[in-house]
C-alpha cells in the first residue's frame, strides 16, 4: 500500500473524529453531531475510494449502534429493506439471459436490421445496449454485449486497412455502448440501482404521497432516456465518425452471425417468456391511467394488495427459473445456485449503507438540523434549486460511483424538500437522474470502466464525448424538473 493510498484511508476516520470531537451542532442533542461525523468518514470512503465501497458500506452498521442512534436490530433491518429483493430478482432473470445466450440473438437480430455503414452499426450497438439495459443493470448489459462489440471491432479491423477510420469507429461503438447502458437504465426502476435508491426513499419519506409504481416512473424515465439516447448517438458520430461511413463489413456478416447461433433453443424461448411476462406484471400491477380510462391493477385479486409490490414480482418469476428444467442440458434447471452466486453483494451492501444512513439522520435529529440550516433556500427560485441539485449530483457521480451519490444525497433532499414545501419528486427524480449522467470518466460508472479496460480508448476521448453529455444531460434533466413543476 503506498503513502497515498494511507492517506486516503485515514482522511475519513479523521474528519470524522475532528467533526465529532471540537464541533457542536446542536448542544442539546449530541447525537445529530455523532451522525453528522459517521456520515462525514462514510462520504470520505466513498469519494475517494479509500477502500473497496462495499466495505465502507458496513460502517454505518459499525457506527450508528455503537452511538447509540439506532438499534442493531433496526440497522441492519435496512440492509435487507424489501426494495433489495427488487434489485436481487431482476440480477437472476440476467443471469439466465445471459446462461442461455438470449441477448447475443436479440444483439444480432438488431444489427441485421440497421445495415453496416458506420454510424449504422454506432446505432444497432447503442440500441441494443440501451433496450436490454432498460431491464437489467447496466453493468450486466456491457459485461454481456462488449464481446460481441469486439468481434465486430476485429472483424472490422480486418476488412478495412485504414488505421485512423476503424479506429474511430472503435472509440464509438466502445464509448457508445456504455452511456447507452447508462441511458437506458435511466428508463425503468431496475434499470439502474438509483432509481430502486430513489423508489425506496420516496416510499417510506411520503406514504401518503402520490404512488410511484414501474408504470408511472416509466412514463417520465423512457422520454428522458430516449432524448439522451438520440443526443449521445449525434455526438458520437459528429465526433468520432464524420466523414467515414464505410465500416468494410459484408452485408452478409450479422446474418451469417445469427445463422451460426443455429435454431432459437427451447431455454431461450421460455427465457424470453419468463422476461417478458414480467415486465408485463411490473406494468400492470397497480392501476394504470390511460387518459379518462383506468385499467384496474392485477394486485386487487389479493386480499392485501399493498402486500404485493414490485419486488414480489421480481422474486417469484426469478424462482420460475430455478424450478422450470432444461431440455437440452440433462438434469439442471433453467437457472441454477452456481449462476445465481454471481449476485453483486457488494452493490446490496451499498443500498443497505445508505438505507441505514437515512435511518440514522432521522433518529438522531440531523435532519432537523439540516432543515434549519436549508431555510436561506425558503425563497429561491425552484427551477434554479433544481439546476444547482443536478449539477451537483452530476458533478459527484463522476469522481464517486451513481449509488454513493444518490444515497449521500437522498437525506438531504427529503429534508430540503420539507423546508421548501415543494412536491418532493420535483427534487427527487431529477437528483436520481443527474446520478446516472456521470460520462466523463472511466471511473464514473462501472460501464464506462468496463469498456476503458479494453485498452481501445483514453481518458481524452471519454472525456470529450463525455462533458458535451453531461452539458446535453443537466439541461434535459432540469427542463423535465419545469415540466414537473
Amino acid at each position: 500500500m503506498n503513502f497515498f493510498s494511507r492517506i486516503k484511508i485515514w482522511l475519513g476516520p479523521i474528519a470524522g473524529v475532528l467533526i465529532f470531537l471540537y464541533t457542536d451542532l446542536d448542544p442539546e442533542r449530541p447525537m445529530v453531531t455523532a451522525m453528522a461525523a459517521i456520515t462525514v468518514w462514510v462520504a470520505v470512503w466513498w469519494l475517494t475510494e479509500a477502500v473497496h465501497l462495499a466495505v465502507t458500506a458496513l460502517l454505518p452498521f459499525l457506527l450508528i449502534p455503537l452511538f447509540g442512534i439506532t438499534s442493531p436490530k433496526e440497522t441492519a433491518f435496512q440492509y435487507m429493506d424489501p426494495i433489495i429483493f427488487l434489485f436481487i430478482g431482476g440480477f437472476l432473470i440476467s443471469f439466465a439471459i445471459e446462461k442461455w445466450e438470449l441477448h447475443k440473438r436479440i444483439a444480432l437480430k438488431i444489427l441485421m436490421g440497421v445495415g453496416t455503414r458506420n454510424h449504422h452499426i454506432l446505432f444497432g450497438v447503442m440500441f441494443t445496449s440501451y433496450i436490454i439495459s432498460m431491464w437489467i443493470s447496466n453493468t450486466a448489459t456491457v459485461m454481456m454485449l462488449i464481446s460481441a462489440v469486439m468481434a465486430i471491432v476485429y472483424l472490422v479491423e480486418q476488412n478495412n486497412k485504414n488505421e485512423l477510420e476503424h479506429g474511430k469507429l472503435t472509440k464509438a461503438l466502445l464509448i457508445g455502448l456504455a452511456y447507452s447502458a447508462s441511458i437506458g437504465g435511466m428508463a425503468t426502476l431496475v434499470g439502474t440501482p438509483p432509481n430502486m435508491i430513489f423508489f425506496r426513499a420516496y416510499s417510506e419519506s411520503y406514504p401518503a404521497g402520490e404512488p410511484m409504481t414501474f408504470a408511472s416512473w416509466f412514463k417520465i424515465g423512457l422520454p428522458v432516456s430516449m432524448i439522451l439516447f438520440l443526443a449521445c448517438f449525434f455526438i458520437l458520430r459528429f465526433i468520432f465518425l464524420g466523414k467515414y461511413t464505410q465500416s468494410g463489413l459484408s452485408k452478409e456478416y450479422f446474418k451469417n452471425s445469427y445463422r451460426d447461433l443455429g435454431k432459437r433453443t427451447y431455454e431461450q424461448t421460455v427465457v424470453a417468456i419468463v422476461f417478458i411476462a414480467t415486465a408485463i406484471l411490473w406494468f400492470t400491477r397497480s392501476d394504470l391511467q390511460l387518459g379518462e380510462f383506468t385499467l384496474p391493477g392485477w394486485d386487487r385479486l389479493f386480499a392485501f394488495p399493498s402486500y404485493v409490490t414490485d419486488s414480489t414480482v421480481a422474486i417469484a418469476m426469478a424462482m420460475l427459473l430455478f424450478v422450470i428444467p432444461s431440455r437440452n442440458e440433462q438434469g439442471r434447471a433453467l437457472l441454477t445456485w452456481n449462476e445465481a452466486k454471481k449476485l453483486p453483494f457488494d452493490i446490496i451492501l451499498l443500498f443497505g449503507s445508505g438505507f441505514a444512513l437515512a435511518k440514522g439522520f432521522d433518529d438522531s435529529g440531523l435532519s432537523e438540523w439540516l432543515a434549519s440550516q436549508l431555510s436561506l433556500f425558503k425563497d429561491a427560485n425552484i427551477i434554479l434549486i433544481g439546476l444547482s441539485l443536478t449539477v451537483l449530483v452530476c458533478v459527484i457521480s463522476e469522481f464517486a460511483s451513481n449509488v454513493a451519490s444518490i444515497q449521500l444525497m437522498m437525506p438531504v433532499l427529503i429534508v430540503l424538500q420539507r423546508e421548501l414545501e415543494v412536491d418532493p419528486l420535483i427534487l427527487m427524480i431529477p437528483a436520481t437522474l443527474a446520478a446516472s449522467t456521470g460520462f466523463m470518466l472511466p471511473v464514473a460508472t462501472a460501464p464506462n470502466t468496463i469498456v476503458f479496460g479494453s485498452g481501445r480508448i483514453t481518458v481524452h476521448d471519454m472525456a470529450k464525448a463525455g462533458v458535451m453529455m453531461d452539458i446535453v444531460g443537466v439541461i434535459v434533466i432540469t427542463l423535465l424538473m419545469y415540466l414537473i413543476h
